[in-house]
């Protein structure tokens, strides 16, 4: 049986709208308010206010749509700029701002930052940059790095071209690999503005195979980034053609290679020097003024500047003058040289001082010649200390003067630590003995002097030379406590100590 139910009516699916009811004026309206730029409930800060240096320009940029009207108003930006003393012909084909008005606004503003007319007419390009798009965004990121406002003018006149560049694509980029490669935050504007072209390289390019390169023959990592710090030019560097030319170079020469990491790692200006224009044309000045060629390496870990200088009128003006005033040859001035590769730099009256005091106390010429050749030390110790040494050694030792004519590294050695104290042991046991005797050997090997029963036969006594330990003939190291290091650290610290 079927069930009948009640079909029930269908919901209309219109409805009937209610009837119009006509606004009512007021006879005063209400003004609208402004239209807010946030909403609401929004969670977004209003923008803080930039300093008046930064503001954002109050003209935009106007819209012509037609050929005609773009002309006429390049014409007219032209003729303003030429009046301002600005040469527009690079402008010619970038795109300029449509009125005066903005023209105007971004030139003052480049005024303002401190550049003159003869800078833009430099690199006119800067007055294609928008102020509100390049300008400020650029100008703000470097400030915020560390950049004092007042150094922001020079920076730009050194690189006019980073007004051009993208914050979050190039600028915050290289940044980032700077302080990867552990160069300091506080150091971080200081390398940008002495090289500002960094901004330019790509990082997977120059700059990492510079880094790389380096690490690989041996150069701390720790120590990249202080080199940077020292030395940033070296980054933008080529490998193949500029660094290892030069490694290769000065490791042919007898440069041991943890001597020359060393180098680098202290003295990392040495990679600027030109490889063809200068190093090599000082390695061979060096070795037509007689400077032995198994000697120029020592020469160099001494003194790496030497690979960098004017040498040649140095050497010629040195060699005179050592010939004129203190009657050494020029065989005697290429062994000074070798002993003290900073002589080529040193004042001429300065080396006078010492001399002259060793005249006065009654020493000749040739002897004092001879002093000076066998350590040219002496010519960098201050006229009080060669008194003090001197006089002990007339007054207390009272040895005769010959000695010390033999031996002239008493003078470098000191007073207080060393030459009192080993004298008076020596006076206490009665020993008879030369200076080279008591004073150039280590301590555990003065003592082991004092202990034995005969006195050890005298050999010649190594010549002073900085840089590297002193061998007695018979090879035995007489050259202090320094068993802990390697040859190649000992000789690079005594190098560098001067």
């Amino acid at each position: 049986m079927k069930l009948l139910f009640r079909r029930k009516p269908p919901i209309p699916t219109h409805f009937t709208p209610p009837p119009t009811i006509p606004p009512i004026r007021p006879s005063n309206p209400p003004k609208p308010s402004p239209p807010t730029l946030l909403r609401p409930f929004s969670t977004v800060h209003p923008p803080k206010p930039l300093p008046p240096e930064y503001e954002m320009p109050t003209v935009t940029w106007g819209a012509i749509h037609g050929r005609k009207e773009q002309l006429v108003s390049r014409v007219v930006i032209s003729d303003y700029l030429k009046t301002l003393g600005v040469v527009p012909d690079e402008l010619e084909h970038l795109e300029l701002p449509s009125t005066v008005d903005v023209m105007r606004e971004r030139f003052e503003f480049l005024q303002k930052l401190g550049l003159t007319v003869d800078d833009i007419n430099a690199y006119p390009l800067t007055l294609a940059c928008s102020v509100r798009k390049n300008i400020i965004p650029v100008l703000g990121y470097l400030e915020k790095l560390g950049f004092h406002r007042s150094d922001l003018g020079a920076f730009v006149k050194s690189y006019p071209q980073i007004l051009h560049m993208s914050v979050i694509v190039e600028l915050a980029p290289v940044v980032k690999f700077l302080r990867g490669i552990d160069v300091e935050r506080n150091d971080v504007p200081f390398v940008l503005q002495r090289y500002p072209e960094l901004f330019g390289f790509k990082l997977e390019g120059t700059m990492s195979t510079s880094v790389g390169y380096l690490v690989s023959i041996g150069v701390s990592p720790r120590d990249i980034g202080p080199m940077v710090t020292q030395f940033p030019f070296f980054l933008g560097m080529r490998v193949g053609t500029v660094i290892k030319p030069l490694v290769d170079y000065l490791v042919s020469l007898g440069l041991p290679k943890k001597v020359l990491v060393r180098m680098l790692e202290k003295r990392p200006n040495v990679l600027g020097y030109d490889l063809e224009g200068l190093v090599k044309q000082n390695v061979e000045a060096l070795v037509s003024f007689g400077v032995r060629r198994e000697s120029l390496a020592s020469v160099i870990a001494q003194y790496p500047p030497i690979l960098g200088l004017p040498l040649m009128p140095k050497l010629s003006s040195q060699q005179y003058f050592f010939n004129l005033k203190l009657k050494i040859d020029p065989d005697g001035f290429a062994r000074v040289v070798e002993r003290l590769p900073q002589i080529v730099s040193l004042n001429q009256g300065l080396i006078m001082r010492p001399v002259e005091f060793l005249r006065e106390r009654g020493l000749p010429d040739e002897d004092v010649a001879k002093m000076v050749v066998r350590c040219p030390q002496l010519m960098l110790i201050r006229e009080e200390f060669l008194k003090e040494s001197f006089y002990f050694f007339k007054s207390e030792m009272g040895w005769p003067m010959k000695e010390l004519v033999g031996f002239p590294e008493y003078f470098t050695y000191s007073l207080e630590r060393r030459i009192k104290p080993r004298y008076r042991r020596l006076a206490e046991k009665g020993i008879q003995c030369s200076l080279g005797w008591f004073l150039n050997c280590s301590d555990k090997r003065f003592e082991e002097r004092l202990q034995a029963d005969l006195i050890e036969t005298e050999m010649e006594v190594p010549a002073f030379v900085m840089g590297g330990k002193l061998e007695m003939p018979g090879g035995d190291d007489v050259s202090g406590d320094e068993d802990d290091e390697s040859e190649d650290e000992v000789l690079y610290r005594r190098t560098v100590s001067l």
